[in-house]
């Protein structure tokens, strides 16, 4: 505790708090700025966590300024600011927020899935909510404009549609458990969809690097397929043990006798266990690659290779840039 109340003139706010080159690292950091409970915190709240951040940043911060408290700022300001603008970003576009959004959405689509009404629905909220989500969480470096998010989202709650209708379809035959899967599908799928169409400008203009002081190299369109891939992994992995493994609870607990009288219950119960699911994963997806990606300048486009070489020569062997979640 005396250290958490020491001097904080040389204290380096933008340092991770925990290894972000491993695994467990990052996952730390996640399960520290995904916290549900920022999506309560005041808006004033925030913006001390901002100023306080920005402070720190120029070595000005108020007399009697303790570390825990620049390190909850921190965790304040990565939760509800845009790494790449600064900019406060919308509450249920916040990674913060996929917990209580997401439980919902994914317990309703896992309790209502047998009716085709029910699905197109359900398919369409959740695409709704993942479009907005893949926006926020975008490479804002990167402008995305009014056609090309109506155009993503559109595609996106297609794929996610037609799978779910065709796929239940499919498997009307099918055992009972095989159909409760056909919302997992659907949501795979259009996640394959919706983050390369919603970000679509970083795969045709490229995304910016830079080296390893935050100096802009250029853009390269193989290090956005590389992001957006990585994003759409993790997101797909992120849905699926909840979606996977509660249909398969689920499907044992309705055959019980008590459970056959609370049939209202059913689809609460999933919400719940879909939230129980999403506290571990959320954090656990966002970590399984770095948000700040490395990059060997090897891998580049020949063209930003030349350049680099001509400019720098071999002292740029890697360059960063922000993939998004």
């Amino acid at each position: 505790m005396s250290k958490m109340e020491g001097d904080v003139s040389g204290f380096n706010i933008d340092a991770p708090r925990w290894d972000q080159r491993t695994f467990l690292g990052r996952v730390k950091h996640f399960f520290n700025i995904t916290d549900p409970r920022t999506v309560l915190v005041p808006e004033q709240e925030l913006d001390w966590a901002k100023v306080m951040v920005e402070k720190s940043r120029t070595g000005v911060v108020p007399p009697g300024t303790q570390v825990e408290q620049l390190l909850y700022a921190k965790k304040l300001y990565d939760s509800a600011f845009h790494p790449d603008t600064g900019e406060k970003m919308n509450v249920i576009g916040r990674m913060s927020f996929q917990v209580p959004g997401g439980m919902i959405i994914t317990g309703f689509m896992l309790q209502f899935y047998r009716t085709m009404p029910a699905v197109i629905f359900w398919q369409w909220v959740n695409q709704s909510f993942n479009a907005l989500v893949n926006y926020t969480n975008r490479n804002a470096a990167s402008p995305t404009s009014l056609r090309q998010m109506a155009l993503s989202y559109i595609s996106a709650t297609t794929t996610a549609v037609a799978t779910a209708v065709s796929m239940n379809m499919l498997t009307k035959k099918a055992p009972p458990l095989v159909g409760r899967w056909v919302p997992f599908a659907a949501v795979a799928a259009a996640n394959c969809v919706n983050i390369p169409m919603m970000r679509q400008q970083e795969l045709i203009e490229g995304i910016c690097v830079k080296d390893r002081n935050d100096n802009e190299i250029g853009q390269s369109r193989r290090a956005a397929a590389i992001g957006i891939t990585q994003v759409v992994i993790s997101r797909i992995t992120m849905a699926a043990p909840g979606m996977i493994l509660l249909p398969v609870l689920m499907e044992r607990l309705e055959k019980l006798c008590f459970m056959k009288k609370v049939k209202v219950l059913h689809a609460p119960l999933q919400v719940m266990l879909s939230g129980c699911f999403l506290i571990f994963m959320v954090p656990v997806a966002c970590g399984l690659f770095p948000q700040k990606c490395e990059l060997p300048v090897s891998y580049l486009e020949p063209e930003l290779q030349d350049t680099i070489r001509a400019k720098y020569r071999e002292l740029v062997p890697y360059v960063y840039f922000n993939k998004g979640l």
